[in-house]
């Protein structure tokens, strides 16, 4: 049997120092910050970043917080290993009795048992340490129920000392491999046990390699060893450790064959027992490992919180990806709607028909001369059982602008869908709004550009009643017809880019320009000019609007996602407040 090297006690004392206050704080403030983040769009290390958060949330509410506030609260010793290497055997062996079910089905520990001195009860029946787990207090030997921490008063392990049973870190069960993980991040002393058979296993070594990243205490016992290969094997395992940078952990040597009824016997684990029973006896001694390993597990910290806070900006670059992906076909589609609105386009068709209609058969003029042609009209149109020309014309001009928005917000829709099927982090969020349905226009768009253009008419109406509000030909343009000019100036609208030229309105092969010139008569051709270019922008307004609340459904899609485009920022100055209370308490 070998013996450990001692531990060196010059490394702390009893309490807590008075420099680590303000590092208590900064890391108080990290684990809200923790809580808050999120790496929802599935980049390339999304995954990881998110097992990380979990990760260091769990291990500061687990340990380093809890370890913190209580420097001086009993040293956590987690016996850890791979599966079937006699973890439990070696717990039960610590403390000379039964008190965590071991034998060859597996998993066999499927709740980790906690063992302490009866007068440290108060440190672990509260959730000091691992506040996830609920306790189950149990009888020695009695499995603890699934999710729980089983705790175990017993009188062999002295004040100051408390051994963990863990999950095999190998298990077939993830749930077990997690746990085993969490645990073995809330210890303050890794004992790790491994075979003559396995010790060179890469599952122990990556969390061996952890430990030594982090500087943590480790005791290595090596079980089942054949009495002729001790020294052989122990050598080999001791240069394997000095390469991982954990020279100096102790290593025990546990020879084949000694054990007997489920415990080893009675020498052998005498040497561990010895050396965890002398780090409880020397407080000094104890503080030495509860602070390596504390400062240890911290000093990653300001590089693990830097990869989080990089992860956050890959987060939000690839966001600013995806809005601008959604932007673009949107605004190009405004920019073709505009176009539209003033080269002509929507007067062919039915629109032609019914504006030529309307100046052919001399109902314009009626409209702008007569209060009562309207209502003679308008009686005429009752008799025969069809609008006046001047409604289908107003109906056919809402059709042509509704037909338009309808095609670009497919057009867009559909092309946005496509850019985010190639973007990082895109497929994710077409999965979460509902493809199907973004790749087109939404089904409320008809109706709503159908209101929208009705709008714009009646307030087309109302600025060619302002138009001539305070003229001399207030009365006049009062009493001829409204309705006859409003059509004038919405025709002028989709005219031409420049708008009413040479005292003529030019329609898609030219019309009558007989409405017009009444109108200029009445109000003037400047004026003229003016309503239909203060109508066409404001037309343009109305039909922008709809289409960036078509576009909106992607960026509502980014927004909900990923609300903090600055997460990352913020948490790369707290990294840099942590890093300096690190400086300070070292």
């Amino acid at each position: 049997m070998e013996q450990a090297a001692p531990v060196d006690a010059s490394a702390g004392g009893d309490g807590p120092r008075s420099g680590e206050d303000g590092l208590l704080a900064q890391l108080t403030t990290l684990r809200s910050a923790l809580e808050g983040l999120a790496f929802p769009l599935e980049l390339d290390g999304a995954g990881a970043a998110r097992a990380e958060r979990r990760a260091l949330a769990g291990q500061l509410d687990d340990y380093v917080l809890p370890r913190l506030r209580s420097i001086e609260a009993p040293l956590l010793a987690v016996v850890g290993g791979s599966t079937g290497a006699g973890k439990s055997t070696l717990l039960n062996s610590l403390v000379g009795a039964r008190v965590s079910a071991s034998g060859v089905l597996r998993p066999t520990t499927r709740a980790p048992v906690l063992v302490h001195a009866p007068q440290d009860a108060a440190w672990f029946t509260g959730p000091r340490v691992l506040p996830g787990l609920a306790r189950d207090t149990v009888a020695p030997g009695s499995p603890g129920s699934p999710g729980s921490l089983a705790l175990l008063p017993s009188a062999a392990v002295p004040a100051g000392l408390a051994l963990l049973d863990a999950p095999d870190i190998d298990s077939v069960v993830a749930e077990n491999r997690e746990l085993a993980a969490q645990l073995l991040a809330a210890a303050d002393l890794w004992v790790f046990v491994t075979t003559a058979a396995r010790y060179a296993d890469a599952v122990p070594w990556s969390f061996l390699r952890e430990a030594s990243g982090r500087s943590a205490a480790v005791a290595v016992v090596l079980d089942r060893v054949p009495p002729e290969a001790q020294e052989e094997v122990a050598a080999h395992l001791r240069g394997m450790l000095a390469e991982e940078g954990l020279a100096d952990a102790p290593l025990f040597v546990i020879a084949e064959g000694d054990v007997r009824e489920g415990l080893l016997a009675d020498d052998a684990a005498v040497p561990v027992r010895d050396w965890l029973h002398g780090l409880a006896g020397d407080a000094a001694a104890r503080a030495a490992v509860v602070r390596r390993t504390l400062h240890g597990a911290l000093a990653a910290y300001p590089e693990r919180v830097g990869g989080l806070a990089a992860a956050l900006d890959a987060q939000a670059t690839a966001a600013g990806t995806l809005r601008a992906a959604a932007s673009e076909p949107y605004a190009a589609a405004t920019g073709r709607v505009d176009a539209a609105l003033e080269d002509g386009s929507l007067l062919r068709g039915e629109v032609l028909a019914r504006w030529q209609e309307l100046v052919g058969t001399g109902e314009l003029l009626r409209q702008l001369e007569s209060r009562l042609g309207r209502l003679r009209d308008r009686v005429v149109s009752a008799v025969r059982g069809r609008p006046a020309p001047g409604e289908e014309l107003a109906v056919a001009l809402e059709s042509g602008v509704e037909a338009l928005v309808l095609a670009e917000a497919d057009r867009a829709a559909e092309r946005a869908v496509s850019a985010w099927r190639v973007a990082p982090g895109g497929v994710g969020l077409l999965a979460a709004g509902g493809a199907p349905e973004l790749a087109h226009a939404s089904p409320q768009l008809r109706a709503d550009a159908q209101r929208t253009v009705r709008a714009w008419q009646g307030g087309l109406l109302e600025l060619v009643r302002q138009e001539g509000a305070g003229r001399k030909a207030t009365a006049r343009v009062l009493s001829y017809g409204v309705n006859g000019a409003g059509l004038v100036v919405m025709v002028a609208v989709f005219a031409s880019t420049g708008g009413l030229t040479g005292g003529e309105l030019l329609v898609a092969g030219g019309t009558s320009v007989v409405g017009q010139k009444l109108l200029e008569a009445l109000l003037g051709d400047e004026a003229v000019r003016r309503l239909a270019a203060k109508a066409r922008a404001d037309l343009r307004g109305r039909l922008d609007a709809l289409l960036a609340g078509e576009r909106e459904r992607f960026t509502r899609l980014v927004d909900a996602a990923l609300p903090d485009p600055e997460a990352g920022e913020r948490l790369r100055t707290q990294v840099g407040g942590l890093a300096r209370e690190l400086r300070g308490a070292r």
